[in-house]
């Protein structure tokens, strides 16, 4: 999961389908991170792997 905040706004991302599970984000925005979400899948899982054995995430970048 991923947490995304824009604005006033809260929202969370599964990670595996790129999908919004909590919360709401504007249109363009949600498109915007789903879109990010897809495109860095793999990254986005093995630092969730990564973070869940205690380790340091790397940075991902933006979408840009």
């Amino acid at each position: 999961m991923v947490k995304v905040r824009y604005q006033d706004y809260t929202a969370v991302i599964d990670i595996r389908n790129c999908e919004l599970t909590e919360g709401k984000l504007p249109s363009k925005q949600l498109k915007l991170v789903l879109a990010w979400a897809e495109i860095r899948k793999e990254d986005l899982l093995a630092d969730w792997e990564l973070a869940s054995k205690g380790e340091i995430p790397f940075k991902i970048d933006p979408l840009r």
